[in-house]
Parts: C-alpha cells; structure tokens; sequence
C-alpha cells in the first residue's frame, strides 16, 4: 500500500473523526457544521503538528469562513517564543500551512459543499491563538451548480 505524504492526503483524514479528546473543547452553539469545521481544523493540528489546540471555534459569515484556534503551540515552539525567536516560529507555522492547503481546502469543500477560493492562516502570540480563514464561491447552504461543486 503507497504512503501518502502529509500535504496530499485527502480531506477526509480530517473530517472522519472526532479530534476531541480530554485536552480540547470545540465550541458548538450554532450548529453542526460550524462544529465539524472546528473539528477538522483541530484535525488538522494533532494528526500533523503532533499537538493540537486546548480550544477551537468556527464562524461563518456569508462566504466566510473563520476558525479560532487556541493554545497548541509544540514545546520547540514554546522554546523558541522563550527566546524572543516569535518571527522564526510564525514563518514555519505558516508555511507550514501553505504545504498542508490541499487537505485543509478539501475538509472545508467536504463540509460546506463550496469550492475554496482562497485561504490564509495567522497567528498572535501573547495569548496564542491562530486563524484559519477561508473564502468561499457561495455560502454554504447555498445549492452550487454542478460544474461548481468540489471535485467537478
């Protein structure tokens, strides 16, 4: 059986299963799918940072898609942020974020049932929290045409 590299497995490793454990709170007023985006976000952070966030909430606004992350930062990156190198933890974290785009956009189309049209992650660290933002071809809910539905 081929191994597939971390930035190409598909969406599914993130949206398949609950990431909650004891260290993490998802909020879910508002519904199931902001839940499960809050879900695959945190997904995302253990099976590949190898630790996740302690709290995750999604909002969707329109086409908009925001994800609030906190906590998770590794104990590496804690090292670093200790001696002042915050610039040298930022540029990994999002370029590593850059690399695992491809599941990150598949999870969300999975979920929403909208194409991703662009995507940025950020960081603050004083307190550590980090954004995923997500921009969509429709509001989900909304019925795309079958040409526009992801993997069309």
């Amino acid at each position: 059986m081929e191994r597939r590299r971390a930035h190409e497995q598909p969406g599914e490793a993130l949206t398949g299963q609950d990431w909650r454990d004891g260290s993490t709170h998802i909020e879910t007023g508002g519904g199931e799918m902001r839940a499960a985006l809050a879900n695959a976000m945190v997904g995302l952070k253990k099976r590949f940072y190898g630790k996740g966030p302690t709290r995750a909430k999604a909002y969707i606004n329109d086409v908009y898609v925001f994800c609030v992350l906190e906590g998770g930062l590794t104990r590496n990156e804690e090292t670093l942020l200790d001696a002042g190198e915050d610039r040298l933890v930022r540029d990994y974290r999002l370029r590593f974020q850059e690399v695992m785009a491809k599941p990150s956009h598949e999870a969300v189309e999975q979920l929403t049932g909208r194409r991703v049209l662009g995507y940025h992650s950020q960081m603050v660290f004083d307190p550590f929290r980090s954004f995923e933002i997500f921009i969509l071809d429709g509001p989900p809910g909304d019925e795309p045409a079958a040409e526009d539905r992801p993997g069309n």
